[in-house]
């Protein structure tokens, strides 16, 4: 009997409107398009124009759906995610994401996929995917240890929340109309199954914990480290500048300096973080989008000994370059990934939402230190004394080869790739006998 051709699927896939859930979610994209399944990519036309360019290879199998928002009055023009407004403003924009619940039923009726994978937002989604025949997927970007001490807290309810992983905010009604919490318990009960962004090697206990908690079936799709391959496009101009300088520093002898996108420093934090740099005495290299800081280091000529950069910036390229000694991180799960891809240790600097978790778990793999805090806040001393203990000292030795050794996890291609393997295939047996 001859075997059954192959069934290519038709996949949806829904982030919500933050590059840090985006780019998770397009590289998902990536990964399973290259075997050949139609990725159908859903999102505002603006945050679609500025994902990274596809590979000619896959251009064929990933279409782009644009879905405009609707105008809110309180949304500024062309704020079409989180980046582009301040955090105050953020219930809007989940205001204005709602909005988009029937032009999508639309595309869902009319496209017929075989499955959706889409993430917290969209609590008015699963009942439509029922009613459609579409297999679910929930798929969190954040890390196991903290995606299952939230839903820990969430579905017991623990009211000494030391980590400070549900805060207020979570359980209010915003000006959204829904809570965020609402909107989790809504996205994860209505779900068939639940995929993260880890891995059995580096978090076997707290996906084991995630099932227990939800009582559903959790998938890996592994950590998604990003390919140091990048296409070559005017942005490159960014990094050859970069680069240049990067080439005249000593080996290991550099911090590299970043808080991603959604993090906002106050000018205290801002002064303390540049004074300890200062105080460290390494030359560094921080990712500075707000250009009147930028102008602070030069009224200062606190630069002297470092490079300021205040626009695009290809951070695994940075941290993959031999000069970088330590990443001076918020902890965002993104950021942490591509710094252990590539062994370099964290100086860990966390400020909200999972942040704090990640800190921690990799404390315990002893990968990195935090810098540490006195009722909450940090000083340039904290900071200093970090930084030295990470990139020079004896004391730091240990995190150090740890960070190199965990890179072999990390940063192997081919265990990732065969997480994505078996995520597919899993899908491939649970799709409806409808669909089939």
């Amino acid at each position: 009997m001859e075997d059954q051709p192959k069934k290519f699927l038709h996949i949806a896939v829904y982030p919500w409107l933050a590059f840090g859930h985006i780019i998770p979610f397009f590289h998902l994209s990536k990964l399973i398009a290259q075997k050949g399944h139609k990725i159908s990519f859903i999102s505002t036309p603006r945050n679609i124009k500025r994902l990274p360019q596809l590979p000619p290879g896959l251009q064929p199998f990933i279409k782009f759906v644009e879905l405009p928002l609707l105008h809110i009055d309180q949304l500024p023009e062309n704020a079409e995610a989180t980046m582009d407004i301040p955090t105050h403003i953020v219930p809007y924009l989940k205001k204005a994401f709602d909005g988009l619940q029937q032009p999508l039923t639309e595309f869902l009726e009319t496209s017929t996929p075989d499955c959706i994978i889409y993430d917290f937002a969209p609590y008015w989604l699963p009942p439509i995917l029922s009613k459609l025949g579409v297999l679910s997927i929930y798929f969190s970007i954040f890390s196991a240890f903290g995606f299952s001490r939230f839903l820990e807290h969430m579905v017991v309810q623990k009211s000494n929340d030391e980590d400070q992983i549900i805060s207020h905010v979570h359980y209010e009604q915003n000006e959204s109309g829904i809570s965020d919490l609402f909107r989790v318990k809504e996205t994860l009960f209505g779900s068939d199954f639940i995929a993260v962004r880890s891995c059995m090697e580096i978090e076997g206990e707290s996906l084991k914990s995630l099932e227990n908690i939800w009582n559903k079936k959790v998938i890996s799709v592994g950590m998604l480290p990003p390919s140091l391959e990048f296409s070559e496009d005017k942005e490159d101009e960014n990094w050859d500048t970069i680069l240049k300088w990067l080439d005249k520093q000593e080996k290991q002898s550099v911090v590299y300096a970043a808080f991603g996108s959604e993090v906002i420093l106050s000018d205290e934090e801002f002064t303390e973080i540049a004074k300890g740099l200062e105080l460290s005495c390494f030359p560094f290299l921080w990712i500075l989008k707000n250009q009147d800081k930028h102008d602070w280091f030069v009224e200062n000529g606190s630069n002297k000994n470092g490079l300021i950069w205040n626009n695009w910036a290809p951070q695994l390229k940075i941290l993959a370059h031999e000069s970088i000694g330590g990443f001076l991180t918020h902890c965002g799960w993104s950021s942490v990934i591509e710094s252990l891809q590539v062994g370099c240790p964290l100086i860990m600097l966390p400020f909200h939402n999972e942040q704090g978790l990640v800190a921690r778990l990799m404390e315990e793999k002893m990968v990195g230190v935090k810098v540490e805090r006195n009722d909450e806040k940090f000083n340039r001393d904290s900071v200093a004394k970090a930084l030295r203990l990470v990139m020079v000292e004896e004391g730091g030795k240990g995190y150090r080869s740890k960070a190199e050794e965990i890179r072999k996890i990390v940063g192997d291609m081919e265990l990732h790739q065969k997480y994505i393997d078996d995520f597919v295939d899993y899908v491939e047996l649970h799709i409806p006998a409808s669909k089939h």
